[in-house]
């Protein structure tokens, strides 16, 4: 069958095996020296591996390959403890993977599995409460640091909003003028893009901005002109390394997370139009065809240019 799997370019992988311990499915290895795939059964292809590559090694690719089989990654991890498995709950839950985690939750009742902290048996809906308190935690606190640095752990912010507000009244009306409204219009963590998952959930479907490091800092309104409503990636196409990782990122948002526009922002300085020719690179190997804005700011934060290009 074809599928969306994970596909490791030996010439940029360097061996460090950061993505093996965030697949929490096990289907990674370091052997000779690479990351190696070991088995199609247990690539999930959501890419839980590919923010914690440093090299951009890691992409995903449709192609032919066994089913995945969520039992058989079942019992290949319990027999790592019961805090992988909730991390494997908590990817399966990140992703809205129902299908899987119910898969999951039979295979825990058919076997009789312990997953008790304790040694004392509690039932499997407590192990995925638990799955659900983890991630909330891990939403609000900002990240923890198992299985890789933090910074690259994908949050949804827009969860994260939801539960905050969903038990608070609505705010008097006041007769005072209203204030500019200079809360952050970010929906989601990480940004950067060798950090950024294409296959996250927020870049599915979405209308996404691909900006130029030093935009937000010169243009005040960043936040309220270009990305209300939006998912972002940033990038220095001046000073960052192996923008090779980035031409195939943007290929998956746009051929696999079927993204619906892409605007692109960046500096009125020369080196800054290099972004613009990395979009450009990688619309040359996608079959789909979606509107693409190109917009210019200049030194001092005032927007020069904007026009849809495609």
């Amino acid at each position: 069958m074809k599928r969306k799997i994970i596909n490791i370019d030996e010439k940029l992988c360097d061996g460090c095996s950061i993505c093996v311990p965030n697949c929490h499915e096990g289907a990674l290895q370091i052997i000779d020296g690479k990351a190696r795939l070991i088995s199609d059964l247990f690539c999930d292809g959501l890419g839980a591996c590919l923010g914690h590559c440093p090299q951009g090694a890691i992409t995903i690719e449709e192609r032919e390959a066994e089913p995945y089989d969520e039992k058989k990654v079942m019992e290949r991890i319990v027999k790592q403890g019961r805090n992988t498995v909730l991390a494997h709950l908590e990817h399966l839950r990140d992703h809205g993977e129902k299908e899987l985690l119910k898969q999951a939750a039979e295979y825990i009742r058919e076997n009789n599995i312990d997953m008790s902290e304790e040694g004392d048996a509690r039932p499997v809906e407590k192990v995925f409460e638990q799955a659900h308190h983890n991630v909330e935690s891990h939403q609000h606190n900002g990240g923890s640091c198992s299985g890789g640095c933090p910074g690259s752990a994908a949050i949804d912010f827009s969860e994260v909003i939801t539960e905050e507000t969903s038990d608070k009244q609505e705010p008097e009306k006041s007769s005072e003028p209203s204030k500019p409204d200079f809360r952050s219009a970010l929906s989601h963590w990480p940004v950067q893009m060798h950090l950024i998952n294409p296959a996250a959930g927020y870049y599915q479907n979405a209308d996404v901005v691909i900006a130029a490091d030093c935009v937000a800092y010169a243009m005040g309104n960043f936040h309220h002109h270009f990305l209300r409503g939006k998912s972002l990636a940033i990038a220095c196409p001046k000073l960052d390394s192996n923008k090779e990782a980035y031409v195939e990122k943007i290929k998956q948002l746009i051929e696999n997370s079927y993204i619906n526009t892409l605007t692109v922002v960046i500096m009125e300085v020369p080196c800054c139009s290099g972004l613009m020719q990395i979009v450009n690179a990688a619309l040359k190997d996608t079959s789909r065809k979606i509107p693409i804005k190109q917009a210019i700011i200049s030194s001092r934060g005032e927007l020069k240019k904007e026009e849809w290009m495609l």
